[in-house]
């Protein structure tokens, strides 16, 4: 593999060309966190309560970005999206799940054609953030890793919403180049000249910040380049997990973590994955389950379904729930509620884990 195909995030990486231009005028998104500052859960897309939040926060905006919005849970406020309303300036109603069927770029387009389209999150000359899984050195049959096509499909949604740059992470479990290259993710990123991607196998790529409301997890080191992105993307694979039952959204943030090993072995792993989703909240989750690893996860090989589609939202404990109940995994079926890390992040208030509580677009 051509080494100058991605980053390695460290020391030096915020004046390295084109992340210095940016970088630099970007406050802090730690203070409050280390004030003890929390955030309250982001109101639902399309709901009266997005449309109060928005009224009270339009003046709080800057340059092009949404208003406060925040990849990390520092300042009080919840991210915000797009305001789309409709001609007597009621707000637009989006589904708050939808999973599209098709090839991996057509279901993916079709997904965010009905949640409002990428242009509802992202803004002209604004950076993103994307986190797919590409933990493991594995070939996209396998399930294992999040498909290149439905990345591919992301970037280019980003970048047709005048994205200025497209930032793609992983602190992947294996060696960084093996990992990207045999889950295609490198290719995928390849194609696009404002695409980068970024190994965050290096600790000086992150930064110590506190979880105030964590129960388990009371800090954790998270990697720079999010805390100082515009828009935050979470792009997980469905698959089963030998720790957890299944992995979706809310277990791939853990790829964004520095010392995983901690959660495994000194605390309570499912609670530590809800705490670690107070402080580390997404925009939007896309979960690829063009191919649904049933066992053998997180690594593979396993039975493998070709379900052929994607699951997409804003809340990211909504997704997972609708998520959970696409396979069954490693031979059991389950409740969103018995998946003890989406419980624990439902008490947390992070979303809807009430399926008959949400408005769900299935197309196929």
């Amino acid at each position: 593999m051509n080494r100058r195909r991605f980053i390695r995030s460290g020391a030096g990486f915020f004046g390295v060309g084109f992340l210095g231009s940016w970088a630099m005028p970007l406050r802090s998104r730690s203070s409050a966190l280390r004030r003890g500052e929390t955030e309250s859960p982001p109101p639902r897309a399309g709901s009266a309560d997005e449309a109060r939040y928005k009224a009270s926060s339009r003046g709080n905006g800057a340059g092009n970005g949404p208003p406060d919005s925040s990849n990390v849970a520092d300042t009080g406020k919840s991210a915000s999206v797009r305001d789309s309303s409709g001609a007597a300036g009621a707000p637009v109603e989006y589904p708050d799940v939808v999973m599209a069927k098709g090839d991996p770029a057509e279901a993916t387009r079709k997904a965010l054609a009905e949640i409002g389209g990428m242009e509802r999150f992202v803004r002209p000359n604004q950076v993103v953030v994307i986190k797919p899984n590409a933990s493991f050195p594995r070939e996209p049959d396998w399930g294992a890793t999040t498909h290149p096509d439905v990345l591919a499909a992301v970037i280019e949604a980003c970048l047709a919403a005048e994205a200025r740059r497209v930032l793609v992470v992983d602190h992947t479990m294996e060696g960084v180049e093996r990992c990207f290259e045999f889950s295609g993710t490198a290719e995928a990123v390849s194609g696009f000249k404002k695409a980068k991607l970024v190994s965050l196998d290096d600790k000086k790529a992150y930064r110590e910040v506190e979880v105030p409301a964590g129960k388990a997890l009371r800090s954790t080191e998270i990697p720079v380049v999010l805390q100082k992105a515009d828009v935050f993307v979470n792009l997980p694979t469905a698959k089963s997990h030998a720790a957890t039952g299944v992995s979706l959204g809310l277990k791939n943030l853990m790829g964004l973590v520095w010392d995983r090993h901690r959660y495994h072995n000194e605390m309570d792993l499912h609670q530590a994955i809800a705490d670690l989703g107070t402080v580390l909240r997404p925009q939007l989750t896309i979960i690829d389950a063009m191919r649904i690893l049933k066992t053998g996860g997180p690594t593979g090989p396993g039975d493998v379904l070709d379900f052929g589609g994607v699951v997409a939202g804003t809340d990211p404990v909504a997704v997972d729930a609708y998520g959970v109940g696409l396979s069954s995994w490693n031979g059991r079926t389950y409740e969103p509620g018995h998946v003890t890390h989406l419980k624990h992040a439902s008490d947390h208030g992070l979303g809807e884990i009430r399926l008959e509580k949400l408005k769900i677009s299935e197309l196929s």
